[in-house]
């Protein structure tokens, strides 16, 4: 199981930190990532970090969004800072399986085993 934490309604240039904490299963074994869906949109890849801890981000978010991953809290974090109202979405976290540490996840999402109820980000004054 995955539960996100820490959406919220924001100002545009603020920041958030969203949590997933995860639960019935060792983080270690799996890659992670961050997607996000905005209403009337598909959902879309923003960022994911592989078993080694190397992150990956969608153009978008680059140099904005940061992602790290706590195995021994069993969680993964999404940073967000400098939010803009195109940055309003559900967050979702997901978590796949993979045996090589280092390997890039990508954002294919029927490759992702477990995911996260979401979580409201609202970019608004």
């Amino acid at each position: 199981q995955l539960v996100e934490s820490g959406g919220g309604l924001v100002q545009p240039g603020g920041s958030l930190r969203l949590s997933c904490a995860a639960s019935g299963f060792t983080l270690d074994n799996y890659a992670m990532a961050w997607f996000r869906q905005a209403p009337g949109k598909e959902r879309e890849g923003v960022s994911r970090i592989n078993r080694g801890g190397v992150a990956y981000y969608d153009d978008s978010v680059k140099g904005r969004f940061t992602i790290s991953r706590d195995n021994a809290k069993n969680t993964v974090y999404l940073e967000m800072h400098n939010l803009a109202p195109e940055d309003t979405a559900t967050y979702y976290c997901a978590a796949k399986e993979a045996v090589a540490f280092y390997s890039d996840p990508g954002f294919v999402e029927a490759a992702y085993k477990y995911w996260g109820q979401g979580t409201q980000v609202t970019v608004s004054l």
